[in-house]
């Protein structure tokens, strides 16, 4: 069963997540910050994982907190679903067009995290939302679920769809990355024997 469920609870959010690797791309997510329930429901969507997810974050401050930290329980919740990524194909792709953005992700499920992030979201601001938070998800995401991340703009001039053409690639690139490899059924894909 590759499901997980994540509670985190600091001085500054309670967080609790629910995904499930092998689901159909249902998705409950609320985090009382419109634009990024808009970008984890692409998430859930085009990656085909369940997710529900429920943050309650210090919003009087900024909302810097509720999604670096949502992003830090997704990804705590990736790496124990994916147990020891046993038969998964551990590699994923995609180049994503929207309208005016195209943007390339690429990752590994190494277990060694790493983020390359070669985005440019041209305005400080999508509605209310801070783009610099786009990033620090990614960041939070790729550290925290052991994965190898290069995420780069190709082309795009709007901000909301350069953003959302990110978390779409990445939701395409996890898709492949965690279906099982039908010829290496229950193997490692490692020649270290692990990740």
């Amino acid at each position: 069963m590759r499901k997980a469920k994540i509670a985190r609870k600091t001085a500054e959010t309670d967080i609790s997540v629910e995904i499930d690797l092998d689901g159909t791309g249902s998705y409950d997510n609320q985090t009382g910050i419109g634009f990024f329930d808009h970008m984890l429901d692409q998430l859930a969507r085009h990656s085909l994982i369940d997710m529900r997810v429920r943050t309650k974050g210090d919003l009087h401050i900024d909302d810097h907190h509720s999604v670096e930290d949502t992003g830090i329980a997704l990804g705590q919740a990736l790496a124990q679903a994916l147990g020891d990524k046993r038969g998964i194909r551990r590699y994923g792709s995609c180049l994503l067009p929207m309208d005016d953005a195209l943007v390339r992700a690429a990752l590994d499920l190494s277990g060694r995290p790493y983020l390359v992030w070669n985005v440019d979201l041209p305005t400080p601001r999508i509605g209310a939302f801070d783009t610099e938070l786009v990033r620090e998800f990614f960041q939070a995401f790729s550290t925290h679920g052991g994965i190898t991340l290069h995420v780069d703009q190709l082309h795009g001039i709007n901000s909301h769809h350069i953003a959302e053409a990110a978390f779409k690639a990445l939701a395409r690139a996890l898709r492949a990355a965690i279906e099982p490899g039908p010829r290496a059924a229950g193997a490692i894909p490692s020649t270290k024997g692990a990740l």
